[in-house]
């Protein structure tokens, strides 16, 4: 049994550290202007820098004309990234206003059906509600991705210092490299997969006709970045487009099931296979992280809320004292709380 000093030093120490983690939380919500980008710009770099060690260590470019032909190849990315969410933002918010008065006669001739039938059902006011609301909200929504993007210019200017001054031939620490692998491994295989879902989410909803399936496609692309819930809001977010176009449930269910089924095949066939281990995350620290990342940080939060649990996993591993929260982290429950075992049996009396 713990000793009264003992349990009063650990109070000590749980309290402490709830008070360094609300700390910590304040200033990574009042500091998030700077701190997004900053992080954007290292995971960028976690990526690209072994394009830069292998054109300065294998193929002997100058150091400075390496980091130019990584710098060029990243801002082609992020240009055509920037293209492709301006040109689906600009789409959607121009066809806003049409599908929202659409979707509002869908309603109201519902409303005179269901009072055909005899049913006493007013939707005029929710109608009304929906056609004032659906264009600021689109307007909103996808506002935030344009401030997210307003942010390149910072973004850039972390990824160029940081590539200026990385040096190929420095073998760095084991903890920085361990977590240098996997978030590396994790944005890679992520974007790939991304990628691939994107593709076929555009292929499946244009064989069906529907509209903007160009604008899903891309949306599926982007939200799949966010473990487990990403790819349910990608599925079910054609929905009112269907509606308005097809009015045919069957239709309807197949602009679902059809990108349902890509979302399924792709996330949990393809992609663990090609994860490995992954992150070592539990499913509940992932969506708890989501909650917690995006609270502070919002919608680019949830995006960044994997590698960074992730690498504070690693970090939290290789210390003895926080190793059972990296365990809890990963979903392994303690065996013992407190004294460790010391493998010898106890003596008979």
């Amino acid at each position: 049994m713990p000793t009264l000093n003992q349990e009063q030093n650990r109070l000590l120490i749980a309290s402490l550290m709830t008070i360094a983690l609300l700390c910590i939380c304040a200033m990574l919500f009042y500091a998030n202007s700077i701190l997004i980008p900053f992080v954007m710009a290292v995971f960028i770099y976690l990526v690209f820098s072994p394009m830069l060690d292998f054109l300065v260590v294998r193929l002997k470019f100058p150091r400075s004309l390496a980091v130019l032909v990584t710098l060029s190849i990243v801002f082609i990315i992020l240009f055509l990234m920037f293209l492709f969410a301006s040109q689906a933002i600009q789409t959607i918010v121009a066809t806003a206003g049409n599908y929202s008065d659409s979707f509002v006669q869908f309603i109201l001739r519902c409303t005179d059906r269901l009072q055909k039938l005899g049913l006493s059902v007013r939707l005029n006011k929710l109608a009304d509600q929906l056609q004032s609301s659906i264009p600021g909200l689109v307007t909103n929504t996808f506002g935030t991705v344009i401030d997210l993007f307003s942010s390149t210019l910072l973004v850039a200017i972390f990824v160029i210092f940081m590539l200026a001054g990385r040096v190929p031939h420095v073998e760095q620490d084991t903890t920085y490299s361990e977590i240098e692998h996997k978030v590396r491994m994790y944005i890679i295989t992520k974007t790939s997969v991304s990628a691939v879902t994107g593709l076929l989410v555009w292929l499946t909803l244009s064989a069906c006709n529907l509209q903007l399936a160009n604008v899903f496609g891309f949306c599926a692309f982007l939200f799949n970045f966010i473990p487990n819930i990403g790819s349910v809001i990608a599925t079910l977010l054609p929905i009112p487009i269907a509606v308005v176009q097809y009015g045919n449930p069957w239709m309807i269910l197949l602009v679902i099931l059809l990108p349902g089924t890509v979302q399924m095949v792709v996330g949990n066939g393809i992609e663990p296979k090609l994860m490995g281990h992954g992150l070592k995350l539990h499913p509940v620290t992932i969506l708890l992280s989501l909650s917690f990342w995006g609270l502070l940080w919002g919608i680019p939060g949830m995006f960044l809320a994997a590698p960074i649990t992730a690498a504070i996993r690693i970090i939290f591993m290789k210390f003895e004292t926080l190793k059972p929260i990296g365990d809890l982290l990963e979903g392994k429950l303690p065996k013992s709380i407190g004294n460790k075992p010391t493998g010898k049996m106890p003596s008979p009396r």
